[in-house]
């Protein structure tokens, strides 16, 4: 996938230059004193999804939607059944992502926040890309993966490294660049998770997952 051509030759540059891959400690550090989920789904709003392609290059999309799953007293958690197979990644220390397949179909990707032993983790569901001459979202949990070629060849890979052997990490997004997209701290809003209605209604109705209001027109 290649970048198409700008109306504002710096986009590309403007997420490129001044990008950084987020520190494990400092995401660690944030799991452990908060063991707040929620809280760290609303502050990975904003942040850079970087993804290295089969010809090197890196695209870059802006996370603009997230929800979130704490620990297994959370219904609507994998984990709320325990430690299995599948949900032992969640249990590791934070900064690795869970990648699972929903419904046989759909690839779904998380963060996981740890702390170690404590399985949480945030699903990202929606991406806005900046590169484009008009600034394009890309909705849906099942559709960003698919539009990145994520899979679950990078369950339990570093979310963190963005050495060149990395594949998807997450990088801080400069402050241009978080302007061009239209997000903004203020204007995050907490609301109700999708499809968990079989968590009951205390936890199907958690306001965990956070979203970008839209700008008045």
């Amino acid at each position: 996938m290649r970048h198409h051509s700008l109306t504002k030759p710096d986009a590309r540059a403007t997420l490129r230059h001044s990008s950084r891959a987020l520190s494990r400690a400092l995401l660690r550090t944030l799991a452990t004193r908060t063991l707040a989920t929620p809280a760290l789904a609303r502050w990975l709003i904003g942040k850079t999804l970087a993804r290295r392609l089969p010809d090197g290059s890196v695209s870059r999309h802006i996370i603009t939607e997230t929800e979130a799953y704490h620990g297994e007293a959370d219904l609507a958690c994998h984990a709320s059944k325990g430690r299995t197979p599948r949900t032992g990644v969640m249990y590791r220390a934070g900064g690795v992502w869970y990648v699972y397949l929903c419904y046989g179909v759909h690839e779904m990707l998380n963060l996981v926040t740890g702390p170690e032993n404590f399985p949480a983790a945030i699903l990202i569901r929606a991406l806005r890309d900046i590169t484009t001459p008009v600034p394009r979202d890309i909705t849906g949990p099942g559709r960003l993966t698919k539009a990145l070629a994520i899979t679950r060849a990078l369950n339990g890979a570093d979310a963190c490294d963005s050495g060149a052997a990395a594949q998807l990490w997450i990088e801080q997004t400069p402050a241009p660049a978080l302007r061009r997209a239209g997000v903004f701290k203020n204007r995050i809003r907490a609301v109700p998770r999708v499809g968990v209605a079989y968590a009951g209604p205390v936890w199907s109705q958690k306001p965990w997952r956070f979203i970008i209001e839209p700008c008045a027109q």
